[in-house]
């Protein structure tokens, strides 16, 4: 009995270990390996380029087949910055993005992305920042070798852009098996996520040709349409990285339906370029349309978030803005562009009219729950704030909103300083 125990033991340790060798042929065991390399860091505007070392370490399988999409990941083992003794950063602020070149049998640039995960980092810090991951689809038989590029890192509106001062080195090798061909392509495993706020540009040449001001006829009957004149408004935006001036021609229209009127607004010229790439449905634009002659108050327009990713340098296009009026008084009633509030990702971009003009007249008959008298409404509701005064023009809603715009410049001038803090960069620094 002792000896058919002994051969049943050995026969199910035999048969384990004939498992283990067949599992052991068919896993892609992943490898890492680690590189490090001298790079040219250029940080927001303002503060001076810096040279530092990276190193990562990049993991992929060691084997995989054609037609085989596999991932990536890129380690930073040191990413050659420090938190000077200037400003705490936050806990999941700081994000980074990169490229991973492709050679050998298929040539590629592999998108790179981190999450904006990082724990938070005091005054003095080291710098961690998470990983990058992405994926490459294999489409030829042979040897196919990874090494690190250029590579940003963002935190709270402010890009640094780092690239290599040398040739890198591979960092891992995937060797394909099987047959195929094609053209490479890549899947990155999400957007670029910047925290960026446009920077507006300076004012262009208007487009388009001025509309004469329409007048409703206020009755049950008549015109329905009215379209206003396109009006040069110039702004003045408190953004994170700093005041900017820009101007654009707007138009607002209107149709009446009842006694309300639906209003659209457009920008006929953007009044920012996007610092960074920004994926899509991660802009959101309205405005205050300011109200004057019989009714008072402003209403509240609204645009779709982005459809499309907007690349960087790229304009950031306002689309049209939307939103019902009510009027609150009966009369004259004059139409205005106003406040414009920009956000993107968590910040915001407020651009106000340094002086302003009228773009649409309306006959209006005074509705329940009109606007005169409130500060804002939007999709017929009268807002909670009090009278705006005088004639309802931009001084009162300029004058009320001088608070909120002194608050927005103390951000402004924090996000510059965090800018600094952040991307102060000090070779020989480990972030893990």
């Amino acid at each position: 009995m002792s000896i058919r125990r002994r051969g049943t033991a050995a026969g199910a340790a035999l048969a384990l270990s004939g498992a283990g060798v067949l599992l052991g042929l068919a896993a892609t065991p992943a490898q890492a390996a680690e590189v490090a390399y001298a790079t040219h860091c250029v940080p927001p505007a303002g503060i001076s380029p810096v040279d530092g070392t990276t190193k990562v370490e990049i993991t992929a399988p060691a084997t995989a087949k054609v037609g085989d999409t596999v991932d990536v990941v890129w380690k930073f083992v040191q990413a050659a910055s420090k938190n000077p003794n200037i400003i705490d950063l936050p806990a999941n602020s700081v994000q980074p993005s990169g490229v991973l070149k492709a050679a050998g049998v298929q040539s590629a640039d592999i998108a790179m992305q981190g999450t904006r995960t990082n724990p938070a980092i005091p005054k003095g810090g080291d710098m961690v920042l998470s990983d990058m991951k992405g994926s490459l689809k294999l489409t030829t038989a042979g040897e196919v070798t990874l090494t690190p590029d250029a590579y940003t890192v963002n935190a709270m509106s402010t890009d640094t852009k780092c690239t290599p001062k040398e040739t890198v080195q591979k960092a891992a090798t995937i060797q394909v098996t099987g047959t195929g061909g094609g053209t490479p392509t890549t899947t990155p495993t999400q957007t670029p996520t910047t925290t960026p706020t446009g920077t507006p540009t300076g004012s262009g040449s208007p487009t388009g040709s001025a509309t004469p001001t329409a007048t409703s006829s206020g009755g049950s009957g008549g015109q329905t349409d009215f379209t206003g004149k396109e009006v040069q408004i110039p702004y003045a935006c408190k953004t994170p990285i700093g005041d900017k001036n820009a101007t654009s021609p707007v138009q607002i229209n209107a149709k009446k339906n009842g006694g309300d009127f639906a209003l659209t607004v457009q920008f006929k010229k953007s009044v920012m370029d996007s610092p960074a790439d920004i994926p899509a449905n991660s802009v959101k634009p309205s405005m205050e349309v300011v109200l004057g002659g019989a009714d008072k108050g402003t209403v509240n327009v609204e645009g779709p978030m982005n459809a499309s990713p907007i690349k960087s340098g790229e304009p950031i296009e306002i689309p049209d803005l939307t939103g019902t009026y009510k009027p609150g008084a009966s009369g004259s009633s004059t139409l205005s562009p106003g406040v414009l509030t920009v956000k993107a990702l968590g910040t915001t971009t407020t651009c106000t009219p340094t002086k302003t003009q009228v773009s649409l007249t309306l006959d209006t008959s005074q509705q329940q729950g009109g606007a005169s008298g409130g500060t804002s409404i939007s999709g017929g509701s009268t807002g909670t704030g009090g009278s705006s005064g005088g004639s309802g023009g931009l001084a009162e809603t300029g004058a009320s909103d001088h608070g909120a715009l002194k608050a927005l410049g103390l951000v402004a001038g924090t996000a510059i300083l965090l800018g600094g803090a952040v991307f102060t960069f000090m070779p020989g620094r480990r972030t893990r």
